[in-house]
C-alpha cells in the first residue's frame, strides 16, 4: 500500500467544470413570463469540483483538479485557479465549449439552468490509465459528479489498493439517487455528503432520522447530512453528532454545499473525529455563503481557526 505523506497530492478533486453566472438579490422569485432585476451579477468559474478544489487549496491542502473545459477558456480558468494555488495539470481541453450553468440565488436558496457541454465526456475520461493513475496518486479523492455504477466498480477498487480514501457529492440528480444499484457505490466510498433534499431521493424520507436509519440499513460506515441553514449531521458507529452553523449574514448560497465538503475533507486528512469535523465544515458552508459566486468568501486555516475557537470554543 502506497505511503499517503509520500504522494503528490492531499486531494484529487474531479467532477464538472463550469462557468458560473450568478444572478443575486431579486426582490421575489420571477413567475412564468415575468421579469425581474437582479441587484447582483457574478461570472466565476464554479461546479462543485472546482468550489471543493479551490475550498482546500485555500486550507493549504495540496490539490490536483480533473475534469474538462472548453479550449477557449484556458486563459480565464489558468488565472483564476492560479489565485487559489490550483493548477491545470489535470485539466483536459475539449473543442466542446466548457459547460455553463446560471444561478438564480435568494438568501436562503438557488436554482439552476445548466448546459454540460465538455463535461459530457468526463465517464470517458475516467477510464484513461492516465488519468486513473493521477487520482491514484493523493491521499484521497473527491468525486463531485455523479458516478455511474460500471465506473465505481472499476475506479473505487483501484483506489483503495492505492491507498486512497474517497468521497461522493452527486448534486442534484434524482435518476442516480433513486436508483438502488447506486447504494453500493454510496456505501464502498468512505463519505458519501448529500443535502437533505438528495437524501430524501436517496432515502423516501425528508426526516434526518430517515437518511440515518437508511444508510445504517444499507451498510453506510458514516451517514453525513448537509442541512443547509440548520447545520449538519453525522452518524458513525452508533454515535450521532449534530452542529449548528456559525451566525453570517447570507448573500448566496451558491457553493456552499461544495465548501462543506472543503472543510470536512480536510478535517479528514487530519485523522479528526466526525463530530468536531463538522465544525469545521459548517463554518467553510457558512462563510462562502457571505458574498456572490461560490470563490470569494472561502476562508483559509486561520480564518477557519478563529471562527471556530468563537462559535463553538466559546
Amino acid at each position: 500500500m502506497a505511503v499517503p505523506h509520500l504522494k503528490p497530492w492531499d486531494v484529487v478533486v474531479v467532477g464538472e467544470i463550469f462557468a458560473d453566472h450568478v444572478f443575486t438579490g431579486f426582490p421575489h422569485w420571477p413567475r412564468p413570463g415575468e421579469e425581474v432585476i437582479a441587484e447582483g451579477y457574478v461570472r466565476e468559474l464554479g461546479g462543485g469540483s472546482v468550489n471543493t478544489a479551490c475550498g482546500l487549496s485555500r486550507l493549504g491542502r495540496r490539490v490536483r483538479l480533473v475534469g474538462l473545459i472548453g479550449d477557449a477558456d484556458f486563459d480565464w480558468f489558468e488565472q483564476r485557479l492560479g489565485e487559489f494555488g490550483v493548477g491545470m495539470g489535470g485539466i483536459r481541453l475539449e473543442h466542446d465549449g466548457t459547460g455553463i450553468t446560471v444561478s438564480v440565488s435568494m438568501r436562503d436558496d438557488r436554482t439552476f439552468f445548466t448546459y454540460p457541454g465538455a463535461n459530457r465526456g468526463l465517464p470517458e475520461l475516467l477510464t484513461v490509465p492516465a488519468v486513473v493513475s493521477d487520482l491514484a496518486a493523493a491521499r484521497h479523492v473527491h468525486f463531485a459528479m455523479p458516478l455511474s455504477r460500471d465506473l465505481a466498480m472499476s475506479l473505487l477498487p483501484a483506489l483503495r489498493a492505492a491507498g486512497c480514501t474517497t468521497s461522493l457529492d452527486v448534486g442534484h440528480t434524482p435518476t442516480w439517487l433513486t436508483d438502488a444499484a447506486n447504494i453500493a457505490t454510496c456505501r464502498e466510498v468512505d463519505l458519501f455528503l448529500p443535502n437533505t433534499a438528495e437524501a430524501e431521493l436517496a432515502c423516501g424520507d425528508a426526516s434526518a432520522e430517515a437518511y440515518v436509519a437508511w444508510a445504517a440499513c444499507h451498510g453506510l460506515s458514516r451517514a453525513v447530512l448537509k442541512r443547509g441553514a440548520q447545520g449538519a449531521l453525522a452518524a458513525s458507529g452508533g454515535v450521532l453528532s449534530s452542529v449548528s452553523p456559525p451566525v453570517v449574514e447570507a448573500i448566496d448560497t451558491t457553493g456552499a454545499g461544495d465548501a462543506f465538503n472543503a472543510g470536512l475533507i480536510d478535517a479528514w486528512l487530519d485523522d479528526e473525529p466526525l463530530g468536531p469535523a463538522l465544525e469545521r465544515a459548517c463554518i467553510c458552508g457558512a462563510l462562502c455563503s457571505t458574498a456572490p459566486g461560490a470563490l470569494a468568501a472561502l476562508p483559509d486555516s486561520p480564518h477557519l481557526r478563529t471562527l471556530r475557537e468563537r462559535t463553538y470554543r466559546s
